[in-house]
């Protein structure tokens, strides 16, 4: 996008939320907490803002007024299971519905550990059942087209950003949050071959920057029309602020269109699309855990399971016995 870009990325402060003054104070100290003793990222915090705020709402209805801290020692399981129903019927799916789940508890801990309030409560409220989803690459072809698609213009400042954007993303195994957070100062050109990323949790690691993306970010930083300061964003969106992961995204859905991609082709889909290609060249398992910061390998090995249906599919074509002659 150009001009017409959407504004830059909102900020994690919204309205008053829907409680009474003790209620939001505790908030509020949790919020901090998980900030600055837990060092948890600005996302997580705004999903658990945003969790605290749709319970706090819904309550706000069932009861009349403001809930207060006295309400949330009082709710109970069924209460809970409501709530989560009023979601469901939203359409809201059981992944959402569960890291929800999951951040009330973590709220609802804090509460007892801080002796504000106890109610074990969400407790009793069994996790929503979240299926086994397989991720979803684009071809090696498919998605060389994606990350070549900016490379041709080249006086384009907004095209030589995405073309950037869209390398770090595939070329480095980079969430679309871990790319857009990088600093100037940490910006991968030149001699800087290795790239510092913070992942979830805070969470650092080391991931290989590609010549062909330092090269990307290189021209981007001659053609950016805006100063950009050391400490800052290396990304801006078109106005100069920092860039919105948004404009990543509708970026994407232009590209599945001019491009003939599936609905699958996301910014996050250059991230699995990464992974798949490394274990399909013979990459191992425990390299692409670190390179995509994976706490666990169990979350890595669910690519086995692609690139097993690929094995299987050029099996069946090219082996002399998968197809019995008549």
């Amino acid at each position: 996008m150009h001009d017409g870009e959407t504004p830059e990325a909102p900020t994690p402060d919204g309205p008053t939320l829907p409680a009474a003054e003790d209620l939001r104070a505790a908030v509020g100290a949790w919020l901090g907490y998980m900030a600055h003793e837990l060092g948890r990222a600005d996302n997580t915090l705004v999903a658990y803002e945003r969790d605290l705020r749709q319970l706090l709402a819904w309550l706000e209805r069932d009861l009349g007024r403001a809930p207060a801290l006295a309400d949330l020692a009082r709710i109970d399981a069924r209460q809970l299971r409501g709530f989560l129903a009023s979601r469901r019927q939203a359409k809201v799916g059981s992944r959402s519905l569960a890291r929800s789940l999951s951040g009330l508890r973590t709220f609802f801990r804090w509460l007892e550990r801080e002796d504000v309030a106890r109610n074990r409560a969400i407790r009793e409220v069994a996790r929503p059942r979240v299926g086994h989803g397989i991720p979803k690459p684009l071809s090696v072809e498919k998605a060389a087209a994606v990350v070549d698609g900016g490379m041709a213009a080249e006086l384009d400042w907004i095209a030589a950003r995405d073309a950037a954007v869209l390398l770090l993303l595939y070329g480095s195994g980079l969430r679309i949050s871990e790319a857009l957070g990088i600093a100037r100062r940490e910006a991968p050109t030149g001699e800087r071959q290795v790239l510092r990323v913070v992942g979830k949790g805070g969470k650092e690691r080391l991931v290989p920057v590609l010549p062909v993306t330092q090269a990307a970010v290189s021209r981007y930083l001659a053609l950016c029309p805006y100063p950009l300061a050391p400490d800052g964003p290396l990304f801006l969106g078109a106005k100069g602020g920092p860039l919105s992961p948004r404009i990543v995204q509708l970026l994407m859905e232009r590209m599945r269109g001019a491009l003939g991609l599936p609905d699958t082709a996301t910014p996050h889909a250059l991230r699995h699309s990464f992974a798949t290609h490394l274990l399909s060249a013979g990459a191992d398992l425990r390299q692409i855990q670190e390179l995509l910061g994976h706490a666990s390998l169990s979350t890595t090995q669910v690519y086995t399971e692609v690139d097993r249906d690929r094995l299987l599919a050029v099996y069946d074509k090219a082996h002399p016995r998968a197809h019995p002659k008549a």
